[in-house]
């Protein structure tokens, strides 16, 4: 136990306070299990320490962060540990990367019922067990989703601003006043294509190569994430890596499902479940047709964020495929997004049609549609600049 505190205090004494994510305001602390759920790479072990840093004294012994990637707990389940923790005095119980643990959902449990004093916070991936939705753990306990930074979060890291959240309802209906209020204090477009190439994932900020890391990372989703929680063999990984792949190549049109088939040496059926695996460790965003929905064939696939684009692709990809994927990541985590029967128009919400184009493209412009220009910095009479949904987060 002595060790584990030790590391505690190292990492808390090491972790920056610097920028916290609007993740922390939000959660109610108060309630005695916490889920913080995220793909890999988005800063969930940072945003855990920071919480304990924030919160406790380091030298009180009240929270305490465990990380199941250490191999003492091989030989020791999570309740025994809460249990010697809570006979310590321990009130807080951080755990990290609680998925590796084998029946980690019932110890989970098992620790809520026998432990009244204790609170514990865990964080998992996003990629769902198999019948988690009918696990008691998903009645009893709060889960939590944090994402990557928002491009309006990367501005404000790169420039120590504050910048606050908008609405859709301000991008769509009041477009000139908004974009007026921030483009008095900064001009966005400047920070735009850093943050497509490299500013998702809060690892950019580390000074090694970040195309390397996250394709480490990547990597890690597939190998980890998906096969070991999906329980796939490990031999079918090739498969899986060369789907993701076809899929980014594909530049974000209407997925042959039958062809992917063919070229991977699968089903189409283990295809589409291969899809929504993706889907869920945040690779890819599958897109349906308007009143469509999953098990029916997508009508787009688009990589979940452009610095996913930019690094499975050995190529430059298209400056469409790109804003267009920075257009769905930005909106998904609060509405809905749809594809409309009309080419090239995404529906919002269901009733709100937003073009996706190039401010010099000519097009007929139409009352009922939106159009979010890429290289453009203001926008007005319908046209909206594209880095305004970016804000929305």
């Amino acid at each position: 136990m002595e060790n584990f505190f030790q590391r505690h205090a190292y990492l808390i004494e090491h972790t920056d306070l610097t920028m916290t994510r609007p993740l922390m305001n939000e959660i109610d602390w108060n309630h005695r299990l916490i889920g913080i759920k995220g793909p890999r790479g988005v800063g969930k072990t940072t945003f855990l320490l920071q919480y304990a840093k924030k919160n406790f004294n380091v030298n009180m012994g009240r929270c305490l962060y465990i990380n199941m990637n250490s191999f003492y707990f091989q030989g020791r389940g999570i309740v025994d540990f809460a249990a010697e923790f809570v006979k310590r005095g321990g009130k807080v119980l951080i755990i990290d990367q609680v998925f590796k643990q084998n029946g980690w959902q019932d110890e989970l449990c098992e620790c809520y019922h026998r432990f009244p004093g204790l609170h514990i916070i865990y964080a998992t991936t996003s990629v769902d067990l198999e019948d988690q939705e009918n696990h008691e753990l998903m009645q009893i306990s709060h889960c939590y989703v944090l994402h990557g930074f928002s491009f309006r979060e990367y501005i404000n890291l790169q420039t120590g601003m504050d910048l606050q959240r908008i609405s859709l309802d301000d991008i769509l209906h009041r477009t000139e006043q908004t974009q007026k209020n921030i483009l008095l204090k900064v001009r966005p477009w400047n920070y735009l294509q850093n943050y497509l190439h490299h500013g998702y994932y809060p690892f950019y900020m580390e000074s090694h190569n970040f195309t390397e890391n996250l394709l480490k990372s990547i990597n890690m989703m597939l190998e980890v994430d998906i096969l070991f929680i999906k329980q796939i063999d490990v031999k079918y990984l090739p498969r899986l890596k060369k789907l993701l792949y076809l899929l980014a190549i594909g530049e974000g049109g209407t997925p042959n499902v039958s062809n992917m088939a063919k070229e991977i040496g699968t089903s189409r059926a283990t295809v589409m479940n291969y899809m929504n695996n993706l889907e869920e460790a945040r690779l890819i965003h599958q897109v349906y047709k308007v009143s469509g929905s999953a098990p029916k064939k997508p009508a787009r696939i688009l990589m979940h964020n452009t610095n996913l684009l930019y690094s499975v692709l050995s190529g430059i990809p298209s400056e469409q495929e790109v804003m267009e994927t920075f257009f769905t990541n930005s909106i998904w985590r609060h509405h809905t997004v749809e594809i409309s029967k009309k080419p090239g128009i995404f529906v919002i919400d269901g009733d709100k049609n937003i073009c996706v184009c190039e401010k010099n493209k000519k097009k007929r412009k139409e009352t009922d549609i939106y159009y979010a220009r890429y290289n453009a910095e203001v926008g007005r009479d319908g046209d909206i600049p594209i880095w305004m949904f970016g804000f929305l987060y």
